[in-house]
């Protein structure tokens, strides 16, 4: 229960962000930045979605891997989108020194979460 609530709360947030890049940012970042900041919202919800998918997996299996996959998602999303968008409204480029390290997050939860389905047999995954 505990990855698909955070799934939900981090599916609003990316559809608000990406409204408010929209509408609210559209004139008054360059194009470069907006860029930046709906690349954010973008991987926030792919990351929403999967979150989803854990929540989903552990009612199928014990298997930490798939656990440890969702906290994954969530710190990569802190990490990534939230240098992204703290980099697109600041203007400070040096913010996106840390974006990496929530793509090695997110890289590192799809692993888990194949490790995880493969080796916990979860029926029906």
């Amino acid at each position: 229960m505990t990855f698909a609530v955070l799934g939900a709360v981090s599916a609003f947030v990316a559809v608000a962000a990406g409204a408010f890049g929209a509408h609210a940012l559209r004139a008054r970042l360059t194009p470069d930045l907006l860029a930046v900041f709906e690349t954010g919202a973008r991987y926030q919800m792919y990351h929403a979605l999967a979150l989803f998918a854990v929540a989903w997996a552990v009612t199928r299996s014990s298997h930490g891997a798939i656990g440890a996959a969702g906290w994954l998602f969530v710190i990569g999303t802190v990490i990534f989108s939230g240098s992204l968008y703290a980099l697109a409204l600041s203007g400070v480029r040096a913010l996106g020194a840390v974006t990496p390290l929530g793509g090695v997050c997110f890289l590192a939860g799809w692993l888990m979460l194949a490790w995880g389905i493969w080796r916990g047999g979860a029926a029906g995954v």
